[in-house]
């Protein structure tokens, strides 16, 4: 049997919110600028992680021309307008809120910045309510970034619960490492790109948030509809 489950902890992008296609996008429009190609090779790298680290990456892998503070502003506007109309990936809206109702420790771990986190809000202000913390990734309280255990942690202690008590749920192979670190159990729901031997040591895979089953982890069950 799993630990037993407190609370549960979110990753957003890619997660709760499908986003990731429009990062993809844009980052392949400032590649193409320069001919060069931004794929799953790069791409796994840095899913996840803060969006400094995440530059970094880029412009050393794809040999950019640029420093990575001038990648991140050069798609600075047009992401904070695209991510304005972002939708929830199936089944995150109907699990959150399940649990919400159920009065269930909820929170939302993102290496998102304010801005960034601000602009996804916008649309979901409502949804996102039920969250009792939101750590984002310029929190004055975090001192490193995913693949470290400090987001997480962060947020266990703003909640009040152990780490072994918390289940979080990612989509990336650093926030995987993260949870790990952390002492806590994880749920990976990747995308169908996505290797799956870079998740090891993952409690589970699962290939959407549909396919959670609360009461293998000892936690209240989805109604059943006819």
């Amino acid at each position: 049997m799993p630990h037993k489950i407190s609370c549960l902890i979110y990753d957003m992008d890619g997660l709760l919110l499908d986003t990731e296609g429009i990062y993809t996008e844009v980052t392949q429009q400032i590649a193409g600028e320069y001919g060069k190609v931004f794929d799953w090779s790069v791409k796994r790298r840095i899913i996840g992680r803060p969006a400094s680290q995440a530059a970094k990456i880029i412009v050393e892998s794809l040999e950019l021309p640029i420093t990575p503070q001038d990648y991140l502003e050069s798609r600075k506007d047009v992401l904070l307008e695209r991510f304005q109309n972002t939708e929830p990936l199936p089944g995150a809206k109907e699990m959150t809120t399940h649990f919400f109702q159920q009065g269930f420790p909820q929170a939302l771990a993102t290496s998102s910045s304010s801005p960034m986190y601000d602009a996804k809000y916008s649309k979901h202000k409502k949804w996102f309510s039920q969250f009792n913390q939101i750590v984002r990734g310029d929190d004055p309280e975090l001192e490193q970034g995913k693949p470290a255990p400090d987001i997480f942690l962060l947020a266990a202690k703003r909640l009040g619960i152990a780490p072994e008590e918390c289940l979080v749920f990612e989509d990336a192979p650093s926030g995987n490492e993260a949870a790990i670190a952390a002492g806590m159990s994880v749920i990976i729901v990747p995308h169908p790109e996505m290797d799956h031997s870079h998740f090891k040591d993952a409690s589970q895979i699962i290939p959407s948030l549909k396919e959670f089953d609360p009461e293998y982890w000892g936690l209240p069950g989805f109604a059943v509809t006819a």
